[in-house]
């Protein structure tokens, strides 16, 4: 089946507040939706990314700059397309906005695939389970947020039907941010699942610091611990001297980057993102790497991507969303189909390629490119 043509929008949708981590803030949900025509008149859409102010931007490099080089070709030529378009960046100035604006050509023709032969996409890569825990992003830095009010968004997610949350660090001294998460634990109970993530907010002391104050608390992962700029190092001596396992990936933007974690003996599990690491081609890679290392694999947000790709294989964790409906709009309104989280699973999707359907009225509302 030949590509007749790609299409790609941003999507803007300015949020109620600021939602801030240790290292940045969110004031907008944006995203990117790709579609791409197949000659049978068979159409992938799929949206990708968590993308702050550059999804135009994005959107314009995957009509203008990538859809030229792939209009005409096989869909089905995945690793060759996935090439050619990778080449692109060994000249580029801002790599990681190319494999961005490459994911999401990718994640659509892996839609489109799927679609052509009446498949969901977890059935393409593998189709090891129906089903996976899900836990929500949360414990953002609020001006004025209180323990009884880190309390009550443990308690929202338990009624959303979460499993657990991963719950924002990084930001405050060790011991301030230790205090954050106890009371996280009080409210949420034992058999919550409970992650922290500081987004590479601390050095190495403060980290180990930070994770012997918490590790009574069965903390399931400690992410990002450690500052970007020799981050597989400074982890590797952080897992080194605590009980609590290390996740990192998200942050990476090819496979061989989340090689380099395990080479360094950085990590437990590995949460490579799909959307900003090129897409499913990549993504299968990447799990490769990590499940003949023994390394367990999550996924950083993208829970309409994420589903497919983690119950493909037998070392997939959890699925990561937004519960908190004014964090993520499109996860609570634009993608329509969305399956129900139910006792703290979430379940693959209906329909074939990844099964997305959103609301064309909202859609039009918040586009922008």
């Amino acid at each position: 089946m030949r590509i007749e043509r790609i299409e790609a929008e941003a999507l803007s949708i300015p949020l109620t507040r600021d939602f801030g981590g240790s290292t940045y803030h969110v004031t907008r949900r944006c995203t990117v939706i790709t579609r791409v025509y197949g000659e049978t008149g068979l159409v992938a859409e799929v949206y990708n990314g968590d993308n702050r102010d550059h999804a135009p931007r994005i959107a314009r490099m995957i009509t203008t700059e990538l859809a030229p080089l792939v209009v005409g070709e096989d869909a089905f030529a995945v690793e060759r397309l996935w090439g050619k378009l990778f080449a692109q960046t060994i000249a580029a100035g801002d790599r990681k906005l190319l494999m961005e604006a490459i994911a999401c050509i990718d994640c659509a023709l892996w839609d489109l695939m799927g679609k052509s032969l009446g498949k969901p996409v977890r059935d393409l890569l593998g189709g090891f389970c129906d089903a996976l825990p899900i836990i929500s992003i949360g414990g953002y830095y609020v001006e004025g947020k209180t323990y009884a009010d880190i309390g009550r968004e443990m308690e929202a997610y338990r009624e959303a039907g979460m499993a657990g949350c991963k719950f924002k660090v990084g930001g405050l001294a060790p011991a301030e941010d230790a205090k954050r998460v106890e009371a996280a634990r009080q409210a949420a109970g034992e058999d919550f699942i409970l992650a922290v993530d500081a987004n590479r907010g601390w050095d190495v002391e403060h980290a180990i610091r930070f994770a012997r104050l918490v590790e009574p608390l069965d903390i399931r992962w400690f992410e990002e611990p450690c500052h970007w700029y020799d981050d597989a190092a400074m982890m590797a001596r952080v897992r080194a001297a605590i009980s609590i396992p290390v996740t990192a990936g998200q942050s990476e933007i090819t496979s061989h980057g989340v090689r380099r974690l395990i080479d360094a003996g950085a990590v437990d599990l590995v949460n490579y993102d799909v959307s900003e690491g090129g897409g499913v081609t990549d993504w299968r890679r990447a799990a490769a790497i990590c499940g003949a290392a023994g390394v367990k694999i999550a996924h950083h947000e993208e829970s309409q991507i994420a589903i497919q790709l983690l119950t493909a294989i037998p070392h997939g964790t959890y699925v990561e969303c937004f519960a908190d409906p004014e964090r993520d709009p499109v996860w609570q309104r634009v993608w329509v189909n969305r399956p129900r989280v139910k006792n703290g699973l979430f379940a693959l999707p209906q329909g074939n390629g990844f099964g997305i359907e959103l609301d064309r009225e909202l859609v039009r509302k918040y586009r922008v490119a």
